[in-house]
Order: structure tokens, then C-alpha cells, then sequence
């Protein structure tokens, strides 16, 4: 049965139930709705207010290191710190290029070198260790996995020594070889591809197979077209962690002109003085290729991710 409020004028209230006494439910005043459509609006402009003031606090540094790079030695010295360049100047990138005891574009050249070289190495292993552990049946397959997981949870810190000793005994120490082998093997890598190979519908790899086609050519020809958004990914991540590394690099290269960039910009200080200028300037040299390769892969890195997750 149903029942309905008073004659008067207003909202009504209206409660419905069973015929037969059942329990009632109450039914949305209008002006509940139109309320809830009122205070919509405001919701949405203080979520979209509130993300953008922390775009601006994330990318307040990025915006400071770029501004500093273009003021004078004492500008970027100066306390309080300006948002403004006065004056505004290019000395600090013309310093740094032309300076012969900071050769910046040669160690620009040695990162791309080693990253590029890195990031193919272990997406190449990666690929074909995660489609093995992902497709094929062996004994063992689940505890060779975990094993490989297992490995995640070493701090790299412990693995320089032994690093060291096996690099020096290859003879690779200050050499490019150095900073390129000793990260090719990814564990992080194998589970990434592996979860987004488990991702893929089997029915795709049985019917090439129905066609002939073999366990290689089912991965070069379908597996690997299908997962190019993995690949990107995990490529790019692998360039990032080689480009940004500075410890390692620091340890097997002893010559100026072998210098990555990041090991390299760090003579631009010493303990008596710091050129923040200079600092800024070669941050933002380093920086420029990251953006842009990010600014081209970014759909890509959101799907690999996205679909990475969906199966286990």
C-alpha cells in the first residue's frame, strides 16, 4: 500500500512497500535531488582546485630548477630565492658547454649510450624469460618464479662489492660495459611482462599454432606486436634507472671523458663552493630527454600498467 503526507504545500514524502505489510522503503524527496544537483558544482570545483594546487606544489621544483639555470652565479645564490631572473641570463649553459673541464655534451652522449643499450638489454631478456615462465610447462616453472621474486627484496647497496670484483675481473672497469651489463638481467622486469603476458588470450596462440606456426614465432609475431604498451613501459622505466644512476657509475669509471651525466655534473660542486647556476643548468640538460620520451610513451606506460594488473 502506499500513503502520502499532508495537503499542504511542500516536498512530499512517500513510502512504499508491500501489499502485504512488508518492509517500507523511502522514496528521494525532489528537493533532495535538486539539492544534491545544487552542491554538485561546488564539489566539482573545489576536487578540481585541490588538483591544482598539487600539480603546482609537484611541479613547483621543475619550474624553480629551470629558472635558476637562467639567473647570474649571485642570483641563483640569493637569499630569499626569486621566481623571476634579474637578470636573465644564458651564461650558465654557455659555461658548462664550453668549458673543456666539463665536457657535459660527452657525458650527455655516454648516458644515451649506456641507457639506450640498457633499456633494450633487459626488455630483450626480460621478454623471453617472462613468456617462458607465463606459456611454458616445465617442472619447477613456480619455483623458478618465486626465486626470481625473491631477488627483488636485496638492496642493490649489497650488490656493489661483488658487482665490483666481477666487473673488474671481466676487465670492464672504466669502461661502458661496466654500467650497461651488471643491470641487463630484471626481475622486476620478468613479472612485469610475465603478468601482462598472462594477460593475453590463449585462444590467439592456439589458433597460430593450428596455422603451423611455432613456439618462436607465435612470441616474435603475435605476443610481442600484442604488447608493445609493456614494452615501451618497461623500457622506458629501465632507461629512466639507468640515466638517473649516479652511485654505480661513480665506482667503475675513473676517467672525466667516460663520465655519465649525473656522476658527471657532481664535479660541478666542490667543498668550498657550488655553483647553483651551473647545477641547474646541467639538471636541465639531463632532464630534457625524460619529458619528452614521457610526453610520447605516456599512453603507452598507462595501458602496460592498466593491463599488467588483470591477471595473476
Amino acid at each position: 500500500m502506499a500513503t502520502t503526507s499532508t495537503d499542504q504545500p511542500g516536498p512530499v514524502d512517500v513510502t512504499t512497500g508491500p501489499a502485504e505489510g512488508g518492509p517500507r522503503r523511502p522514496v528521494r524527496r525532489a528537493s533532495d535531488e535538486g539539492a544534491g544537483a545544487a552542491r554538485s558544482p561546488w564539489r566539482t570545483a573545489v576536487r578540481y582546485a585541490i588538483l591544482v594546487l598539487l600539480a603546482l606544489l609537484f611541479i613547483s621544483p621543475l619550474v624553480f630548477m629551470i629558472v635558476t639555470s637562467f639567473k647570474t652565479r649571485a642570483g641563483a645564490a640569493g637569499i630569499p630565492p626569486e621566481w623571476i631572473p634579474n637578470p636573465f641570463t644564458t651564461q650558465a649553459y654557455e659555461s658548462i658547454l664550453s668549458a673543456s673541464g666539463t665536457p657535459v655534451l660527452r657525458w650527455f652522449a655516454n648516458s644515451l649510450i649506456a641507457a639506450l643499450s640498457n633499456a633494450a638489454i633487459v626488455v630483450v631478456t626480460s621478454a623471453m624469460a617472462a613468456y617462458a615462465l607465463a606459456r611454458m610447462q616445465f617442472r619447477g616453472r613456480g619455483l623458478v618464479f618465486g626465486l626470481i621474486i625473491a631477488t627483488l627484496f636485496v638492496p642493490p647497496v649489497i650488490l656493489i662489492i661483488p658487482n665490483y670484483l666481477i666487473v673488474g675481473e671481466l676487465g670492464w672497469l672504466n669502461t661502458l660495459a661496466a654500467v650497461i651489463v651488471p643491470t641487463a638481467a630484471s626481475a622486476f622486469g620478468v613479472f612485469f611482462l610475465r603478468q601482462f603476458f598472462l594477460s593475453i588470450p590463449e585462444e590467439l596462440e592456439e589458433a597460430a599454432r593450428l596455422d603451423g606456426a611455432n613456439p618462436w614465432t607465435i612470441f616474435t609475431r603475435l605476443v610481442l606486436p600484442l604488447s608493445r604498451p609493456a614494452l615501451a613501459t618497461l623500457g622506458l622505466l629501465a632507461l629512466l634507472t639507468n640515466w638517473n644512476d649516479f652511485l654505480w657509475p661513480v665506482y667503475v669509471l675513473f676517467s672525466p671523458e667516460l663520465q655519465t651525466l649525473p656522476a658527471g655534473l657532481s664535479t660541478l660542486q666542490s667543498a668550498n663552493a657550488v655553483r647553483y647556476d651551473l647545477l641547474m643548468a646541467g639538471a636541465v640538460i639531463a632532464s630534457v630527454p625524460v619529458l619528452i620520451l614521457f610526453v610520447f610513451l605516456q599512453r603507452f606506460i598507462i595501458e602496460g600498467v592498466s593491463r599488467s594488473g588483470l591477471k595473476g
